[in-house]
């Protein structure tokens, strides 16, 4: 079973205006909610492709009502904590004719010591069967970065494969955990090593400086310029696929949902890297965040090209 472990549950409104004026009322064309947060994401995704997970986490008020409602739709089990607050909703713009998108966040679950404790127990019920997890995002207001640090360092322990993702100083905390994979984007790659990433050959020395320092394999995206993936036999840049871009919000989880996939029925990692940049590109066909379709993945599959990187 693939357990997701997400400690701050979101949900997306995302609203579609032609362009973005400072100070004057806006008419939107459009407006979606959707699910959000890095691993609920991942278990939303892997709900549409038929692989079941276990969704953890904290929850709390309607926002986290409406969590567990998008994952029920896709047939994930979740356990998650109820705190005080109230999940985060994220406002995402989304400009069509500025082809822009940016998205404002809030901070209101109200976590305790005691909810903490709490989620690591069920953690380490979950690893017993587990055939990986998928932990990150960001974490709610006075949970320590070390919390990642600590549960990665666990699971590591009891031989279980954790696929991380996050940003400072998140993603620090995690790496000195030990996660087996990463899935750095460019800034929070830049972030992570204190200095600006420009280029392919950038990223991939950067990646490559985070393997050796942690033991990591480093999934990198980069946008519209594709990614790189360093395994540990072998590196790979993965083009951009050619698709209509509806929205953004969600691509790069489903990264993490096509490599715990392939953990999870134990294929080659290359299979994990195709099935989650195919279904990244079926997340930015649709409007709403980590919004794919079955039929689109399997129609885009054959197109995922892994070239050897750097080339020969």
């Amino acid at each position: 079973m693939i357990v997701t472990v997400t400690p701050n549950t979101c949900i997306d409104y995302t609203v579609f205006v032609d362009d973005w004026v400072v100070g004057k009322t806006l008419r939107a064309n459009s407006v979606v909610q959707g699910i959000a947060g890095k691993p609920t994401d991942a278990s939303y995704i892997l709900g549409e492709m038929g692989i079941q997970s276990l969704a953890l986490g904290f929850k709390a008020g309607t926002t986290g009502e409406a969590v567990e409602q998008f994952l029920a739709q896709k047939h994930v089990a979740t356990d998650f904590i109820t705190v005080g607050g109230q999940s985060r909703l994220n406002v995402v713009i989304h400009c069509e004719n500025g082809g822009w998108e940016t998205t404002v966040t809030t901070s209101t679950l109200v976590v305790s010591d005691e909810h903490v404790a709490a989620l690591e127990n069920r953690f380490r019920e979950a690893l017993t069967g587990a055939s990986c997890i998928v932990l990150g995002g960001t974490l709610p207001q006075g949970v320590s970065p070390k919390f990642y640090t600590a549960l990665i360092r666990y699971a590591r322990r009891q031989g279980v494969p954790v696929i991380f993702d996050s940003s400072e100083p998140y993603l620090s905390a995690g790496l000195a955990g030990g996660p087996t994979y990463i899935k750095p984007n460019r800034d929070e790659l830049s972030q992570c090593l204190g200095r600006p990433i420009s280029s392919r050959s950038e990223a991939f020395r950067a990646g490559k400086e985070l393997t050796e320092r942690y033991g990591a394999s480093a999934i990198i995206t980069l946008g519209a310029e594709g990614a790189l993936a360093l395994l540990p036999e072998k590196s790979y840049f993965i083009p951009v696929l050619d698709v209509p871009v509806a929205s953004t919000a969600g691509a790069g989880d489903a990264v993490l949902a096509g490599l715990a996939a392939a953990i999870d029925s134990g294929n080659p990692l290359e299979d994990g890297l195709r099935l989650g940049f195919a279904a990244a590109a079926a997340v930015v066909m649709m409007p709403g965040t980590a919004e794919c379709r079955m039929e689109d993945i399997e129609r885009l599959l054959p197109r995922v090209e892994l070239r050897d990187y750097p080339p020969k």
